[in-house]
């Protein structure tokens, strides 16, 4: 089976910034809000009392034949949380 290898900037916009967005949406927002680049797309659904719902999904290039996607559901609080997670993932990103 081949690598797979994910560029969070290939077009998609950061993901850092993405991030950031939603924790400056911290009252909340309604319906899902979408990041993706061509393997990676991450999903962010606002619930009830501050939680912000992010699935991550990881896929197989679309034009393969095999194609699968693996994906985790994880949890945190909007505001606070959300704002390191974003300070934590730039702070990663800028390593790389």
């Amino acid at each position: 089976m081949p690598d797979v290898t994910v560029a969070v900037w290939d077009g998609a916009g950061d993901l850092a910034s993405f991030l950031q967005e939603l924790a400056d949406d911290f009252r909340g927002w309604t319906g899902e809000r979408t990041w993706h680049t061509n393997q990676l797309v991450l999903q962010a659904v606002f619930q009830s009392g501050g939680r912000i719902e992010l699935t991550w999904k990881l896929r197989a290039w679309a034009a393969q034949q095999a194609a699968w996607e693996a994906s985790v559901t994880t949890w945190i609080e909007g505001g606070q949380q959300l704002t390191a997670l974003a300070s934590d993932v730039e702070a990663f990103l800028a390593r790389n």
